[in-house]
């Protein structure tokens, strides 16, 4: 089995998937406006040798439970939310390993904007920044920041995939190696011969001129990616270099990864130049009994309201329609029979009411939760990785900073003395870390290999004219 990859799931602000457990004594989100506190969480997980932490993001907010925002606010339900770009540069100063993961938008960013902030992160951390393309699906973000009106799914992907590859050429295909010069005999900084135009013009965004940064170690961030519809799948077989997934068991998951590897393979790619981390949510502690014990003093907490703020945000549909107690399959509506679907995969022998399903998503959102001591959870761990073939981890937390902390004190070890995660980093950038030292730069297979080699044909050129 492949070494194991984990990241710490995350979001800055004061609670994230968990409904309620921001309640609880030990829980630190409050902390998230303090860059010590981003600070201590990046060395603890250096400290445990995760490969990063993975930063979720939302320029939306949950405003459909109740048709009001009040529940979500109420329950800190991905709200308030900080941008998380700007602690990196300070955890990266206090670390020299650790990755760092940011979701930006393609619906409501700018791409050379964003090819100017990730390019900037980038040297900033010395190579260990990766972008997670997201679409965004929030109402309230359209009428914000867009137009007012949400784009349909599939035009989402369509402007998404020319953003990527306006992307792509700005970080490969304007800056030659050696651009920079800085030459004081000439009075020379950078050599005006070596930077070109990219010349894009698409549907959607037309970019005719160079880019203003010059290479940063990886050049092109690494590319994160969670699509879990056909188009979100296709995008990340054809772009993405690791890609997160919720899946609620692990023969699904096995399906998904399947999929995703042999489109990887058909768009031309290698499969294996694709990390592929599951969600997950772990409850440790020094034994099974304890960390039981925890989990059920955490379900004690666990707001209804705030569960129900955030799955109408997700689904699109105002909870607050059905009662509580009613099976979804007496509903009557395409939309019950919907959700009655998305929890029947998990346990087809149980009628699940919306209590069920807030008591189930309250912790950890919709992923699997594992509870248990360092054997009981590196077991399950293993157990997923072997029978789907993923990559590793993207590890939830239900009380903020402490769950992981626990993870790493408890959880680590174990993994580490099985020998299936890492006690010591590879190489300095994030790619490496994800994919062995030497591979700080792109993959040839990948679809920004083409920029970086018609780049590379024009330095030929210029050095032979």
């Amino acid at each position: 089995m492949n070494q194991m990859r984990l990241f710490a799931f995350d979001f800055a602000g004061p609670a994230h998937l968990s409904a309620g457990l921001w309640r609880h004594p030990a829980d630190r989100g409050g902390e998230y406006k303090s860059v010590k506190y981003w600070v201590e969480y990046a060395r603890l997980l250096e400290e445990a040798c995760f490969d990063g932490i993975f930063f979720a993001d939302n320029v939306g907010y949950h405003d459909v439970y109740n048709g009001s925002v009040a529940e979500a606010l109420k329950d800190a339900a991905q709200i308030p939310a900080n941008d998380p770009a700007f602690a990196i540069p300070a955890m990266a100063a206090a670390t020299t390993h650790l990755g760092f993961g940011v979701t930006s938008t393609t619906a409501y960013d700018h791409p050379y904007a964003l090819a100017r902030k990730f390019a900037t992160l980038d040297h900033l951390t010395n190579g260990r920044i990766g972008w997670n393309v997201v679409t965004s699906y929030a109402d309230s973000a359209a009428r914000n920041l867009g137009t007012g009106v949400q784009r349909a799914h599939d035009d989402r992907y369509e402007v998404a995939e020319e953003f990527i590859d306006v992307a792509l050429k700005l970080w490969e295909a304007s800056w030659e190696e050696g651009s920079v010069v800085s030459d004081a005999a000439s009075s020379t900084y950078v050599d005006p011969q070596r930077v070109h135009p990219i010349e894009h013009e698409g549907k959607y965004f037309t970019v005719p001129g160079i880019f203003l940064c010059e290479p940063s170690p990886q050049r092109t961030p690494v590319i994160f990616q969670a699509g879990g519809s056909s188009r979100g799948v296709a995008l990340a077989a054809a772009t993405a270099e690791a890609v997160f997934m919720n899946a609620t068991s692990k023969a699904g998951l096995k399906k998904q990864v399947d999929s995703l590897r042999r489109q990887a393979e058909e768009a031309g790619r290698n499969p294996a130049h694709i990390a592929v981390l599951q969600m997950i949510t772990v409850i440790s502690a020094p034994t099974d009994a304890e960390a039981r014990e925890k989990y059920e003093d955490y379900r004690k907490l666990v707001s209804y309201e705030g569960a129900m703020a955030r799955y109408s945000g997700w689904t699109g549909l105002d909870m607050s329609t059905f009662d509580p107690d009613v099976p979804l399959r007496h509903v009557k509506t395409n939309a019950g029979q919907t959700m009655v679907d998305i929890f029947s995969k998990m346990d087809p022998e149980k009628e699940w009411t919306p209590r069920d399903i807030a008591e189930y998503i309250g912790i950890g959102g919709t992923s699997p939760v594992i509870v248990g001591g360092p054997e009981t959870v590196a077991n399950e761990l293993t157990a997923w990785m072997d029978e789907t073939g993923i990559n590793g981890f993207n590890v939830a937390h239900a009380v903020k900073y402490q769950d992981i902390k626990d993870f790493t004190e408890y959880v680590v070890p174990e993994l580490q003395r099985r020998g299936v995660m890492r006690s010591a980093y590879e190489g300095s950038t994030l790619r490496e870390s994800l994919f062995g030292a030497g591979n700080s730069r792109i993959a040839n297979d990948h679809p920004g290999a083409v920029y970086r080699d018609s780049l590379s044909s024009n330095a030929l050129q210029g050095q032979q004219s």
